[in-house]
């Protein structure tokens, strides 16, 4: 069968190889797999940044965002042919650490996880994957076109999860919620606060595209100045951008008893101007909270499926800016102005 694979470590070795079907260790379940979406990982393991592959290979098949509908189920494991489906990008360490064996393996303790796609599992850019019924959950049928965002939907399920959990510590009414960076996680933040109500800020710098139709029609305000310029403060702030100024502006630029959450990873090596001690005298007179997150568990990605079957799916099918075949798989990869999310649909009918 084919799927989209790079040999780890060798830079721009992304090829469209014949695999070997998945064997039936690998999980109980066959399903189809019908796109997965690209983001910036599968871009740094092209680029040789990071990735492995599974233990006794030579290659790694790309792919964690994943839609797909099951082939074959056996009786009794709750999933059922024709079922619309994703599977859960991280598994838990084999040791496993107390995190893992409590189902937390977002919060992995010891690293040694594994991860569909990235870190020494083959992921989901194949024609056919296996997995146990753990290993995936189930979306609602009238997601068939977009269910590619749940696994980006699920960073942001995440972090407004632990964002209600830190405001639980004391007296927390947010009414502003302002989100850095119009990409689909930035989006995706903005729709969850938008679904719980608050008054949403998106700041980006494009000025034109589909981004800004994007936040106006989910009711939410876009900004292309910056956070300070803006006035607003907000309660809560999502980072989705990496960029050390904007992070900084996330953390400095906010109201009181405010909570901000980094979801952007930052490249390394650039230096930005700091006053550590404003910021600290700030964040302690003001009992403000900075936290980082990334990756989700299960329960992540049922609250990302319960997101998206509320949302309005014309505008979750706007967040997809192209879809390529399989075999057009190097136009996909290509940069384009304009582009939210681009996806490759692997199925061919």
């Amino acid at each position: 069968m084919k799927a989209l694979t790079v040999t780890p470590g060798t830079k721009n070795s992304l090829e469209l190889n014949d695999v070997d079907p998945p064997e039936r260790a690998e999980g109980r379940i066959l399903v189809d797999a019908l796109s997965i979406g690209l983001c910036g990982t599968d871009r740094e393991i092209i680029n040789a940044d990071y990735g492995t592959a599974p233990e006794g290979k030579d290659l790694l098949v790309i792919g964690h965002e994943n839609l797909g509908r099951v082939s074959e189920a056996p009786d009794g494991s709750g999933f059922s042919p024709g079922d619309l489906v994703v599977g859960i990008v991280r598994r838990p360490d084999p040791v496993p650490c107390p995190a893992c064996a409590a189902g937390e393996w977002d919060m992995c303790l010891n690293g040694r996880y594994t991860e569909h796609g990235i870190a020494s599992l083959d992921g989901f850019g194949r024609e056919q994957w296996r997995g146990d019924p753990e290993d995936m959950v189930k979306l609602d049928g009238a997601l068939a076109d977009v269910g590619v965002l749940l696994e980006p939907t699920t960073i942001v399920a995440k972090a407004w999860e632990q964002i209600e959990r830190i405001g639980a510590r004391a007296f927390f009414d947010p009414k502003v919620v302002a989100v850095t960076g119009a990409g689909p996680v930035g989006l995706l933040a903005a729709l969850l606060g938008v679904q719980r109500g608050y008054e949403v800020h998106v700041f980006d710098l494009v000025e034109d595209g589909p981004k800004p139709g994007l936040v106006k029609d989910l009711g939410a305000t876009f900004h292309t100045d910056s956070l300070p310029d803006s006035g607003v403060e907000p309660d809560i702030i999502v980072e989705c951008t990496g960029v050390p100024s904007v992070i900084v502006d996330a953390i400095a630029n906010n109201g009181k008893n405010a909570i901000t959450c980094l979801t952007g990873v930052s490249s390394s090596g650039k230096q930005t101007p700091l006053d550590v001690g404003a910021m600290n005298r700030t964040a302690v007179l003001e009992n403000d909270v900075v936290f980082g997150t990334v990756n989700a568990n299960r329960r992540h990605y049922e609250q990302a499926a319960d997101a998206l079957a509320k949302a309005d799916a014309g505008w979750l099918a706007r967040l997809i800016s192209r879809r390529h075949p399989l075999d057009d798989y190097a136009a996909a990869f290509e940069h384009r102005d304009g582009d939210v999310k681009v996806v490759v649909d692997i199925a061919t009918s």
